[in-house]
């Protein structure tokens, strides 16, 4: 099967040599000209040339290109073909433009990506909304992309579904991941465990807490065991509020992923304002002690008197 593929970064140029590596036809296009196979879109889709095959055309680039992406490729389809967006997309966003394409009678299909650099390696997870027979259409791609085994994808519904199931899997690995950056925080504190990496180690089999993400904490803390390399500053690609932002919609309570969402905006603070606002209260109901702002940056420089 052939597939143009826009977008060859971290993910994208890593799902184009799983995808040949099954024995498809890429052509790939990027920014940059070095990993490109085509000049640009209209070059891409001019060399994709199977006979009695719909065009299909993957497109991998940041959410805010897919837009101009989408609208160029509505210009050199032609009806039947399909497109796919494995962006990271809100999924609100998927029937405007699954309902652009179809002006011009172009299927898409939405699908949430999960696998991150290892995906190449170890397949990648896949979840996927649009009509049925469109993503019968382009399942060769899908075989060749996903894991081995039964596990790793999942035809989620209507346009929309794949992204919205990724959306929500991208709010629970916010919730994990805190609780295991709470248990390695409290461990390192408690002066009691004496091998923290090796006590999370332990946990990677036998117990209900093993994970993927407990197998990359370990790693990470084998490599820097205090994690004295890395700034406690932590951004969020914009799933997490998504997240947040439905269960508000839908009245699901969603304390853990909340907290965790939080936790993230509290790691930019240089010095937090509501700490601050915390100690000054403490401080006039009962008296505690406060610290002085030299106390919170060794930078600080005392005013001169005049």
């Amino acid at each position: 099967m052939e597939l143009g593929l826009v977008g060859l970064g971290k993910m994208g140029g890593n799902m184009r040599q799983r995808i040949r590596n099954a024995g498809h036809t890429v052509v790939g296009v990027d920014h940059n000209p070095d990993i490109s196979d085509a000049k640009d879109l209209a070059d891409m889709v001019g060399k994709l040339t199977a006979p009695g095959q719909p065009k299909v055309v993957w497109i991998m680039v940041p959410v805010q290109a897919i837009d101009a992406v989408v609208a160029e490729l509505s210009d050199l389809l032609s009806p039947g073909d399909i497109v796919i967006d494995g962006g990271n997309s809100r999924w609100t966003d998927d029937t405007r433009r699954a309902t652009q394409l179809a002006e011009k009678d172009i299927r898409f299909v939405d699908c949430g990506v999960s696998g991150g650099v290892w995906g190449l390696e170890n397949g990648y997870a896949l979840m996927c909304g649009g009509d049925k027979d469109t993503v019968d259409v382009v399942m060769p791609i899908f075989e060749a992309l996903k894991p081995e085994g039964e596990f790793g994808f999942v035809h989620a519904g209507k346009v929309g579904a794949g992204h919205f199931s990724k959306m929500v899997h991208n709010g629970i690995e916010y919730g994990i991941m805190q609780a295991y950056a709470e248990g390695y925080e409290l461990l390192e504190a408690a002066d009691v465990v004496e091998n923290v990496p090796e006590a999370f180690e332990s946990w990677r089999e036998g117990t209900v807490i093993r994970s993927w993400l407990l197998d990359l904490l370990v790693a990470s803390l084998k490599d820097d065991n205090h994690l004295a390399k890395i700034r406690g500053y932590a951004d969020d690609s914009g799933e997490g509020r998504w997240t947040v932002e439905a269960a508000i919609d839908h009245a699901v309570p969603m304390p853990a992923i909340s907290a965790a969402l939080f936790a993230r905006f509290a790691s930019r603070q240089e010095d937090s304002p509501a700490m601050k606002a915390i100690a000054a209260m403490r401080n006039q109901f009962g008296g505690h002690a406060v610290k002085g702002a030299e106390a919170a940056d060794p930078s600080y420089a005392t005013p001169p008197k005049h």
